[in-house]
């Protein structure tokens, strides 16, 4: 089954505009140094998580459509304008050069490949002739780059030996009805700086052969020590589909088994506390998301999946095909009781008059799974939360969590892709929110917003937002 698509990340519009990505920060190539503790999306190892954002049709260096990444780094007040990185293929240390239409940035990995205790970001990109670039986390922050022959990437430990390992899916992304198909290969960590890997590894599914990866999570559903894979793919003529593999104890690295259909975002995230992960599946059109339960056999049977839409009773809504309930979706313990949380974002939503302004939900954890009891709603009118809601903003177009300030409790990053947009136009400059997480839920009263404006980077129609990870 597949499921067309109505909210499009598959191919972004190649934008005008010569801004350069001049005066940002260079990066350069370091020797690998033990950090004093290993936390994911901490690149610099400082014990706080980082968020990175994705402006991938930014113009570069006079290349439209280009693409980069900057990079906020957490500390104990969270996201601050001045605790930055911005990474582009104009950067000291990244290989290559700014392509147009390269779309740097519109897919992101993050896990450490080398082992020194800070994690890596692996930047991918749309195109089937350029390489994906892992970016060095440091004690300094990231730094340095090596190509790696992928268009997109995910992380995780698929051996279960206790490494990062890389899954490469050679292809790119489509931007006409046929998709142009990929090739995965997994490499075993850890990876050298110089980019090579421990061994290599068959994927083992050939089921990727005519498909465009544009989305994809890892996460270990049956607690064996090794992290499955779910996917998002384009299948063609604008339709998209899931994928889910489980890891294999030997030969190839992956078996594909049946998972929740959808055309949006996948995560993982254990939301009833029996130490498996659930995967959380998005599905556009139907504006649903659907969480499959984990068990020690993989995710239960197909009768015990539950989805749930603004019609779920306590979701802030009402269910509509054109909200693109599920376009995005992110887990992570908002309240610190153990239980995963799921943010699920509606970037179609229509506020008053205003279609596609976009909004946020949030379910929460139990002991019975996800639930719309006390769930939240969070648009640009909601009180503490900066701005006004504006008909195509997007809001929710990405959604993060992560505890950026490391009191326990996971924040909401979402993002309005297209803020800022101008009349006529079909995208805009961008814009990240980011909302603490607390006992009681996600709160607006330390709310930060920023933008490319904010951080001195690129910001005609640049799409700031539109990957979060």
């Amino acid at each position: 089954m597949s499921i067309s698509r109505s909210y499009k990340i598959l191919s972004v519009p190649l934008v005008a505009g010569a801004l350069a990505l001049g005066g940002l920060p260079v990066l350069t190539a370091g020797a690998a140094t033990v950090a004093p503790r290993t936390l994911h999306d901490d690149f610099n190892g400082d014990g706080y998580r980082d968020l990175a954002v994705a402006a991938p049709i930014a113009t570069v260096g006079g290349k439209q459509g280009a693409g980069y990444v900057t990079v906020m780094y957490g500390g104990p007040h969270g996201l601050t304008k001045d605790h930055r990185t911005t990474i582009s293929r104009s950067t000291g240390g990244i290989p290559g050069g700014p392509a147009t239409g390269e779309n740097f940035g519109i897919q992101l990995s993050t896990g450490d490949l080398d082992g020194d205790g800070r994690t890596d970001l692996i930047i991918g990109q749309a195109s089937p002739t350029r390489d994906a670039v892992v970016v060095w986390g440091g004690k300094s922050g990231l730094s340095g780059g090596v190509s790696v022959p992928a268009a997109a990437t995910q992380a995780g430990d698929f051996d279960g030996d206790g490494k990062q390992d890389l899954v490469l899916f050679r292809g790119g992304r489509s931007h006409v009805d046929d998709p142009i198909g990929t090739k995965a290969t997994v490499w075993r960590g850890p990876i050298s700086r110089t980019g090579k890997p421990a061994g290599t590894k068959a994927f083992g599914a050939t089921d990727l052969t005519y498909d465009d990866v544009l989305y994809s999570a890892a996460g270990d559903v049956n607690s064996d020590g090794r992290d499955d894979l779910a996917l998002t793919d384009y299948i063609g003529e604008g339709a998209s589909t899931s994928r889910f593999y489980l890891a294999n104890a030997s030969g190839d690295a992956f078996t594909r088994y049946e998972a929740p259909e959808g055309d949006g975002q996948v995560a993982f995230g254990d939301v009833n506390r029996d130490g498996y992960a659930d995967v959380v599946r998005g599905a556009t059109n139907y504006s649903t998301v659907t969480v499959a339960l984990g068990s020690a056999s993989g995710l239960k049977p197909k009768s015990t999946w539950k989805s749930y839409s603004q019609n779920t009773e306590g979701v802030p809504g009402g269910k509509e095909t054109e909200d693109q309930f599920g376009a995005a979706v992110a887990a992570g313990d908002i309240n610190g009781d153990g239980y995963a949380d799921v943010a699920v974002g509606v970037p179609g939503e229509e506020l008053g008059y205003d279609d596609g302004a976009g909004m946020v939900n949030v379910l929460y954890g139990s002991r019975s799974g996800l639930t719309g009891k006390g769930a939240q709603g969070f648009t640009q009118d909601t009180k503490g939360v900066p701005g006004a809601v504006e008909a195509s903003d997007n809001f929710g177009g990405s959604v993060s969590l992560l505890d950026i300030n490391g009191n326990g409790y996971a924040d909401l990053a979402a993002s309005a892709p297209r803020e800022n947009m101008s009349e006529g136009e079909n995208t805009g400059e961008g814009a990240v929110w980011s909302l603490r997480g607390r006992p009681a839920g996600i709160v607006t009263d330390a709310a930060f917003t920023f933008g490319p404006r904010t951080v001195g980077a690129p910001y005609a129609k640049a799409w700031f937002g539109g990957v979060l990870s």
